[in-house]
């Protein structure tokens, strides 16, 4: 249906034009209205036509790998949506639907081109609009993206953080027990061979203190290795729970689904319930046998 000037004066993108530029653009726009749950476009669709919000509510959704459905944005009035796939003609990369009985002005490259013709300064709006589909498309890779606690603790994990991770690993290993039992062996050995002449004689008091300094400072190290253990525990579980949360969610949006689809359901069987019992009204009891009395 045609535009009315008045509506595009309601839009903030449009507000600043003149008159005749406004009777100008209303001419060349529609102004499409989309029912409740109503598809606007799906991905795949050609990218020929943005559409700017002018009352209701729309959800624009997109599928990641998984197979789940995620939410890219929902336009708030005056916003565009679909525009970047109308401004380089190609095809929808999401999907677009009317959450409740929606307004929306749909528009093409043309009309673009007028629009910037008799305002510049609109370019300078509509680049806001896609920088703002651009940093939420970002966020959402941030809050989407399967990261690796290990991998994000070891990219910020100082000099003296690792040398403790390989201390505390070498410590706690078999290499380092036997390799110190052994020394040990030998280092008792040979100063009993050596007799009188041995420069730690037994009770090994030089070894006990080495012994002493050597637990002082592995000690310290391995709770540091620790505490970081514990970071990359606390790290999992917040990504756990965040993935849980999703989980819930996607949950929660199929069961609302099974549902809307169990309510058409049910209509459609009231539907045929109504069409079934239509012929067989007041009219249709001439062939009923009267009772006698």
């Amino acid at each position: 249906m045609a535009c009315n000037p008045e509506a595009l004066k309601q839009v903030p993108l449009f507000a600043l034009l003149d008159a005749e530029e406004t009777a100008v653009l209303a001419g060349q726009v529609e102004l499409k209205k989309f029912s409740a749950r109503q598809r606007i476009y799906k991905i795949g669709d050609p990218g020929g036509r943005a559409y700017v919000m002018v009352s209701g509510r729309v959800q624009i959704t997109t599928v990641d790998e998984d197979h789940q459905e995620v939410i890219v944005d929902e336009p708030s009035y005056g916003e565009f949506f679909g525009f970047a796939s109308m401004l380089d003609q190609t095809p929808h990369q999401t999907n677009s639907v009317a959450l409740e009985e929606t307004v929306c002005i749909e528009v093409d490259r043309n009309d673009i081109s007028v629009l910037l013709q008799r305002k510049p300064h609109a370019g300078m709006d509509m680049l806001a609009v896609l920088g703002r589909q651009f940093h939420a498309a970002q966020q959402l890779v941030r809050v989407r993206a399967a990261r690796n606690p290990n991998d994000m603790i070891e990219a910020e994990a100082t000099f003296g953080e690792r040398i403790a991770d390989m201390v505390a690993g070498f410590g706690g290993s078999w290499t380092f027990i036997i390799s110190f039992l052994a020394a040990l062996v030998v280092y008792t050995i040979i100063q009993i061979a050596l007799g009188r002449s041995a420069w730690d004689p037994y009770p090994f008091i030089l070894l006990n203190l080495i012994l002493s300094m050597l637990a002082a400072i592995q000690a310290p190290v391995i709770m540091m290795s620790q505490n970081r253990q514990d970071t990359k525990d606390r790290l999992r579980g917040e990504l756990d729970y965040d993935v849980n949360r999703r989980a819930e969610s996607e949950i929660q949006g199929l069961a609302r689904k099974l549902n809307l689809l169990g309510d058409k359901l049910g209509d459609v069987e009231d539907l045929l319930r109504e069409k079934i019992s239509g012929p067989a009204g007041p009219g249709s009891g001439g062939n009923q046998t009267p009772v006698a009395g």
